[in-house]
């Protein structure tokens, strides 16, 4: 495994679910096309695959 992740908002949160909002929110996604590099561990994982559909990821 890569040992950071690129995370990318590029869907809105607008009509998401409050628990998805909550997670994008968390992990420091705010406005749409921002990008934010996190660790790569088991729970900022699980969080991905939450808002899967909101988000792209890449490997650095």
């Amino acid at each position: 495994m890569a040992n950071k992740l690129k995370i990318t908002l590029v869907k809105s949160t607008i009509g998401a679910v409050p628990k998805n909002k909550k997670t994008a929110e968390a992990l420091g996604l705010t406005k749409l096309n921002k990008t934010v590099e996190m660790p790569d561990n088991n729970a900022v994982r699980g969080m991905i695959h939450q808002i899967k559909h909101l988000v792209k990821v890449e490997e650095i």
